[in-house]
């Protein structure tokens, strides 16, 4: 299911990123490096590459190699890729348009950071059945596109998509399930510094792609502002909130 509108932007703004990256990157050059959304430093740093030590057959694409400790790794410049074509194609529906689910603690708070800055609908949790598909609903939405923040544990909202033809991106880790995913973001996808890291420069580049803020210098936020707290998670279990919180 890929939404005829959205397979032509993604195919045109990815061609152009993966041109501009000189291709599929292993190690990044220093030539190449001045074409990534951040330094490679501060990539590698966060982590955003780090992934699981299983594979699903539609994440094995992404993996550039694995540690000797049995982990995936992810390639950073198909990484970096995604996220332009990622913030491109969100940047392209009205700001109502877009809703971003998140079920886990240090996604909820950098998903959240993400949807208040460019304006798109949060959905915290277990998205409700129906909630896209049944209009007698009093929670009833109709979003044009969707942010998974993880398309393991966030099965039911990207069913609930699917079921209207919503085209779908998702923050996808090496064990994640890629069905019925337009748009996959590999990436660290549990990872407290990796995700604000990532929901930080996406925010940055979805601004930047709308002409709200020309360069990186008038984009106001800090990473910390994304990044969940070290006790965030105590904090929740300790109010008895379900772990997936």
């Amino acid at each position: 299911m890929v939404g005829f509108h959205l397979g032509v932007v993604a195919t045109r703004v990815q061609k152009q990123a993966h041109e501009n990256l000189g291709g599929p990157i292993k190690l990044i050059q220093m030539s190449e490096e001045k074409n990534l959304l951040a330094n490679q430093n501060d990539y590698l740093e966060a982590g955003i590459h780090i992934a699981t030590k299983t594979k699903s057959p539609g994440m094995k694409r992404f993996i550039y190699k694995v540690r000797e400790d049995g982990l995936y790794l992810l390639d950073l410049g198909t990484i970096d890729s995604r996220i332009k074509v990622a913030a491109s194609m969100i940047a392209m529906y009205d700001r109502k348009e877009v809703v971003v689910t998140a079920s886990r603690i240090y996604a909820i708070v950098a998903a959240e950071k993400f949807s208040e800055i460019i304006g798109a609908k949060f959905i915290r949790g277990r998205v409700t059945p129906g909630v896209f598909t049944n209009p007698n609903r009093e929670d009833y939405m109709e979003p044009k596109v969707i942010v998974i923040s993880d398309s393991r544990n966030e099965k039911q909202a990207i069913n609930e998509a699917s079921k209207v033809n919503m085209p779908i991106i998702a923050l996808s880790d090496t064990d994640n399930s890629t069905k019925f995913i337009d748009l996959i973001v590999p990436s660290n996808n549990r990872g407290r510094k990796s995700l604000a890291f990532l929901y930080y420069i996406m925010a940055r580049e979805v601004l930047k792609s709308r002409g709200e803020i020309k360069g990186n210098e008038e984009f106001k936020y800090s990473i910390s502002e994304f990044e969940a707290k070290a006790d965030s998670k105590a904090a929740v279990q300790g109010a008895g909130l379900p772990q997936q919180y």
